[in-house]
């Protein structure tokens, strides 16, 4: 069984009830540059242990998995 991680409020802002955010939101959320998410991925295929997943021309990003990075329990 699956555990509900909480979602911060400013993360919840962002997504908006989305299940999966794009690499501009996740780097806000983690108080980051966008390019270093982006270069995060293209190094390691991940970023701070979230592998995202491609849509057309863009990665998204899981808010499921960014909330429990955010909350200190990440993988």
């Amino acid at each position: 069984m699956a555990m509900q991680t909480e979602i911060p409020e400013a993360l919840a802002t962002i997504a908006a009830g989305r299940d999966h955010i794009q690499t501009a939101e996740f780097a806000r959320a983690a108080n980051r540059a966008s390019q270093t998410i982006r270069k995060n991925y293209c190094l390691t295929g991940e970023c701070f242990g979230i592998r995202p997943i491609k849509f057309g021309n863009r990665l998204l990003w899981s808010v499921a998995e960014i909330a429990a990075l955010l909350n200190g329990s990440a993988k």
